[in-house]
């Protein structure tokens, strides 16, 4: 079924309400608002925290035949999410042997390709960590633009597109240096857009006008690498732009990036994007130690409570004061997240970089090798649900929405890595 057009608006709770009401919001450029269960519209989803609404029905079993509504083939390579908006799906792609990165536009309803356009020519970085991709990052949509994040020519770039695949805008964040590679996604605050690019050179974190792309305000940051992507949160009457990793735990105000807090807390490399119970945050990192730790929010620097499991680049998840997460070697486990106590633990398989997502009191989980694992979202006890197979290599982080599961995998036939991108429904 065909649907119209329709502009999502960032109505996000953790981007726009302040204390219990919205905050002063900037003049919208659309009138049309797409309810957040129907559009995942940046990475981690509405509320960026990897969790979809409550009342979908996404399947609990498919193959490559079983649940599919389409399937479309994806040039090159890359390990972003795609992004759901409107009746658009939104991909990041780098192709090495044309020397190129781009963003694809497909028909949500089809997977047929509306458009392509080519970001950067010859300027994809050496190589580096077997695990990374030249496209690493998850585009963000605010109603009105697309935007996009790429490490090309020694650097890191912003670039901000129209929906009908148009550049508007471009600009250069910080020189970078390579390492394990670049992953942090843009998030959309406000009227501004907020970036990263943490790395052995000396990076900065900074905020755009997402209408102009200048500088609103930018910050130099240590010269350590590093990778999660900036995420806001609303902690104790405040939003908190925050980052975790290069040996601290930071806190910025969004709208000026002044410091609010910063003291040490996390180890040198992170990846995880940060969640919250309310109280705390909840860092994790693997390099040069590995660690869980309860962050309180409030500025104290109080650790809270903290662990040595490794969970270095799947991103955690919370419910109901507990915290979800899958540890890098493919255990799935269960905290309180307010005394760290484990509640289970159960061994999943495999090596898991993409993260997981959770559905009401499902969480859905899906390792390197493309197979998820379907259990409930309970500190009662673990309990598998499904397994499926789909694909033979999975890094990026599946999106669901509005009933369906869009899932970049890739397969390999006559010896040929080819990516590919599901849209799984349940079928009639």
């Amino acid at each position: 079924m065909m649907r119209p057009f329709r502009f999502f608006v960032a109505v996000s709770l953790v981007t726009l309400m302040v204390g219990g009401s919205f905050a002063s919001e900037p003049k919208r450029e659309s009138s049309d608002l797409v309810t957040p269960d129907q559009d995942w519209p940046w990475w981690r989803g509405p509320e960026r925290n990897g969790i979809a609404n409550a009342q979908q029905t996404p399947p609990r079993s498919w193959n490559q035949s079983k649940n599919v509504s389409w399937m479309a083939e994806l040039p090159g390579r890359g390990h972003g999410s795609p992004i759901v908006v409107g009746d658009c799906v939104i991909v990041t792609t780098a192709e090495t042997d044309l020397k190129l990165q781009s963003v694809i536009c497909l028909d949500r309803d089809s997977g047929k390709r509306r458009w392509k356009t080519v970001v950067h020519r010859n300027g994809l970085p050496p190589k580096s960590n077997k695990k990374s991709s030249d496209a690493s990052t998850t585009a963000a949509f605010d109603g009105v633009r697309l935007y996009v994040n790429f490490m090309s020519h020694g650097a890191v770039y912003t670039t901000a597109l129209s929906m009908d695949g148009e550049q508007l805008w471009q600009r250069k964040i910080s020189d970078y240096i390579v390492h394990q590679g670049y992953g942090s996604s843009p998030a959309i605050y406000r009227d501004l857009l907020i970036v990263s690019a943490d790395n052995k050179g000396g990076g900065a974190v900074a905020a755009l006008n997402r209408r102009t792309g200048e500088f609103v305000w930018r910050r130099e940051r240590p010269s350590l690498p590093n990778y999660p992507s900036p995420i806001v949160l609303n902690l104790y009457g405040k939003d908190q732009l925050l980052l975790t990793g290069c040996e601290r735990v930071s806190s910025f105000d969004p709208l000026s990036g002044k410091t609010l807090w910063e003291f040490e807390g996390a180890t040198t490399e992170c990846v995880t994007s940060t969640v919250t119970d309310g109280e705390r945050i909840f860092t994790s990192g693997g390099y040069p130690r590995n660690h869980v730790a309860a962050v309180r929010a409030d500025g104290s620097g109080k650790i809270e409570w903290e662990n040595t499991t490794r969970v270095y680049v799947p991103s955690m998840l919370v419910k109901d004061n507990h915290l979800y997460a899958v540890a890098d070697a493919g255990v799935a486990i269960c905290w309180d997240s307010q005394t760290g106590e484990q509640r289970w633990k159960h061994r999943l398989g495999g090596t898991f970089t993409a993260s997981p997502v959770m559905v009401g009191n499902l969480i859905y989980a899906t390792n390197e090798a493309g197979r998820t694992f379907v259990y409930h979202a309970t500190p009662a006890k673990f309990e598998l649900l499904a397994q499926n197979q789909l694909g033979d290599e999975v890094f990026a982080t599946p999106t669901i929405c509005d009933g369906r599961i869009f899932m970049r995998v890739a397969e390999t036939q006559d010896d040929r890595r080819r990516e590919r991108l599901y849209c799984l429904g349940k079928q009639d």
